[in-house]
């Protein structure tokens, strides 16, 4: 039984919290299995967005796990609002979110892949 999207998001943004950063939902998407989107800005005023990695990038020993690589970097967050909104035409149940992940690097708090 897979984790629902709804769920992991709740968790993830806990994980921000608790770790002294902020998050928000920015768009809510189908409770049981939309993807994922991850704005993330850095305190220079960097901004990082993350999305769902290809599904070869799965590992078969961690069947559950949510995979994402890092789609493109910009010094305004704007930048990714028309990239976003491609996603929303071709997938509505999509999920956006937004983190100033604080003290804990973004990689603690997402399975992020490098290759």
């Amino acid at each position: 039984m897979r984790v629902t999207t709804d769920l992991w998001v709740s968790a993830l943004v806990r994980r921000v919290f608790g770790a002294g950063g902020f998050a928000a939902v920015v768009k809510r998407g189908a409770t049981e299995a939309g993807a994922v989107f991850v704005l993330s800005r850095g305190r220079m005023g960097e901004v990082v967005l993350y999305g769902p990695a290809p599904q070869t990038s799965y590992d078969s020993a961690k069947p559950d796990e949510r995979f994402f690589i890092q789609v493109d970097t910009s010094e305004d967050g704007s930048a990714f609002d028309a990239r976003l909104e491609r996603e929303k035409k071709f997938d509505p149940d999509i999920w956006v979110v937004e983190i100033e992940a604080g003290t804990v690097p973004v990689e603690e708090l997402l399975s992020v892949k490098t290759d």
